[in-house]
């Protein structure tokens, strides 16, 4: 069975790069989508709403302060390559801050967004969904 990812990969000849060369900030750019592209499969996929609704949702669970919470549950459980991944990514210099949350925050959530990304990268989506369940149920018994 093929994957949309090895099909995307074959359509495009794309190559299989080496993510340790990346950029944490590149990382976290595709995280950020990817995360947040579950997010709304997850929302979705509980049953039909408005999409307002929807909206509403899916911001309070991908913004800085909710991916904040989830990697400070998350990272006793990270293996020690995506424990430096997330370093890197938490370390690294942004020259965008986020509008509604505070400077730590937001570099905890850079370092989240890089490991998304580098998990997908590396095409270990059940490692991340097992990362995004984790960190979703610890938001919901936080509430």
């Amino acid at each position: 069975m093929e994957t949309s990812i090895t099909y995307l990969k074959e359509q495009f000849q794309l190559n299989d790069p080496d993510i340790r060369s990346y950029s944490p900030l590149t990382l976290a750019y595709i995280g950020d989508g990817i995360y947040e592209l579950y997010i709304r499969t997850i929302l979705i996929k509980q049953g039909n709403c408005q999409v307002n609704k929807l909206h509403k949702q899916a911001s309070r669970l991908v913004k800085a302060q909710a991916q904040s919470e989830m990697v400070q549950v998350l990272e006793p459980h990270f293996t020690e390559e995506e424990e430096a991944v997330y370093k890197r990514g938490r370390n690294a210099k942004s020259y965008t801050t986020a509008k509604n949350a505070t400077t730590g925050d937001y570099r905890r959530a850079t370092g989240f967004e890089a490991v998304m990304g580098y998990l997908y990268l590396t095409e270990q989506y059940c490692r991340m969904i097992d990362l995004i369940k984790m960190g979703l149920e610890a938001l919901e018994d936080g509430k």
